[in-house]
């Protein structure tokens, strides 16, 4: 249960926070990490505690020493696909999207018709996917080591489908510049829609075993509880922020791709805890099978699905800066990309929700969470350390 932790066994408070005296046998430091589960990954939190009570809580990064943006601006346009998969494990298509999407307001290109639902198609389905490691994880954060032997399975069906379209399961680089790679295989629908009822029936399951379990009920209910005064405050976006009743979602917002051509609501809760912040992401679990379905009815089956390009081996983009964004699993991300009109990105930066959530909401959220919860508690903010260390 989060609470106020109890400032009265502190000797002495230094801009809010306890002088730490660890000689005074009233504390101790435990390491929580580095780990690599998945869904928090390579990243450490540094705890004082005092008691079981967390007093204390500082992220530390730098296990994967990644320099993605770096990397990027050292490397040919077209060099950079390969690049940016590896920025956000569980979900790569946001960032290939994104790339893809920037590169083409700056060289003027516009994808055709079938590419723009075939990209749709290829980010809600790595959404569903996303989601059902996460909730694995939130599970398993809690004990429940079950739920995610089912979801790993279920996500392996999305990845047999993702290997079908566009030849890879994990990094596909199938979203490039003008489009995508390919159509759709043969009868790939039909095999779709068998994978999206296996998941409608395990979340029937999940609901009944997670959601309405006592023992997860009574750990998450009033656990880690974002105030809405916190949100822009701390740049909270996605499903962290909608659990406490702010609509906001970038593909109502902002619209791209064909999502101003699909029909859904944007997903709220009241509690803003872990609870609600896992019901949220499960009701939005539902909303990409629907979305899902919708795409398959009303897209193009024929028709060009690329835009010819230049030579991409000597490909120089036009001189300028872009900002694009998307609705990833987590939240908001964008790429800001700025070109000198040479055959190199002069600037990329790419802003994603891990760093806000994962250092200044984490730090201030475990201060006076019992050590049991750090982990679960963690899990619910939904951080992806590679995205960190970009």
């Amino acid at each position: 249960m989060m609470s106020a932790p109890d400032r009265s066994r502190y000797p002495e408070l230094v801009d809010g926070k306890p002088v730490v005296d660890l000689d005074s046998e009233k504390y101790v430091k435990l390491w929580h990490g580095p780990q690599h589960p998945g869904i928090t990954g390579n990243m450490s939190l540094e705890l004082t505690l005092c008691g079981d009570e967390v007093v204390e809580c500082k992220t530390h990064v730098g296990y994967l020493h990644r320099g993605f943006e770096k990397l990027m601006e050292r490397r040919t346009w077209i060099q950079n696909f390969p690049v940016v998969c590896r920025i956000a494990v569980p979900e790569p298509a946001f960032n290939e999207y994104l790339y893809a999407a920037g590169l083409e307001e700056l060289a003027g290109i516009e994808p055709p018709e079938r590419a723009q639902w075939i990209r749709t198609l290829n980010l809600e389905m790595m959404r569903l996917a996303s989601f059902l490691a996460w909730l694995g994880g939130q599970a398993g954060a809690f004990g429940n080591g079950t739920i995610g032997q089912w979801t790993v399975t279920h996500r392996d069906y999305l990845l047999d489908l993702f290997e079908e379209m566009t030849g890879g399961r994990i990094y596909h680089m199938y979203m490039l510049p003008g489009g995508v790679r390919s159509g759709l295989p043969d009868g790939f629908e039909e095999r779709l829609e068998a994978v999206l009822k296996r998941v409608e029936k395990l979340l029937k399951e999940i609901k009944l075993i997670l959601l309405h379990n006592s023992v997860f009920k009574a750990r998450t209910v009033g656990l880690g509880i974002i105030d809405r005064e916190m949100i822009d405050r701390y740049g909270i976006t996605g499903p962290n922020q909608r659990a406490c009743g702010i609509k906001r979602d970038v593909r109502k917002d902002y619209p791209y791709l064909v999502y101003d051509r699909l029909d859904f609501e944007i997903i709220t809760g009241t509690a803003s805890d872990v609870y609600e912040r896992t019901l949220v992401r499960y009701r939005e679990m539902h909303q990409c099978i629907d979305l899902i379905r919708q795409i398959l009815e009303r897209m193009p089956r024929d028709g060009p699905f690329h835009e010819p390009l230049p030579n991409v081996l000597h490909w120089k983009i036009p001189p300028g800066e872009t900002y694009v964004k998307a609705e990833c699993t987590r939240g908001e991300k964008g790429y800001y990309i700025v070109s000198d009109g040479s055959l190199y990105p002069r600037r990329i930066c790419i802003r994603g929700p891990s760093y806000t959530h994962a250092f200044p909401v984490m730090e201030k959220m475990a201060i006076g969470t019992d050590i049991a919860d750090i982990a679960g508690l963690m899990v619910s903010l939904h951080t992806y350390p590679p995205e960190i260390e970009r």
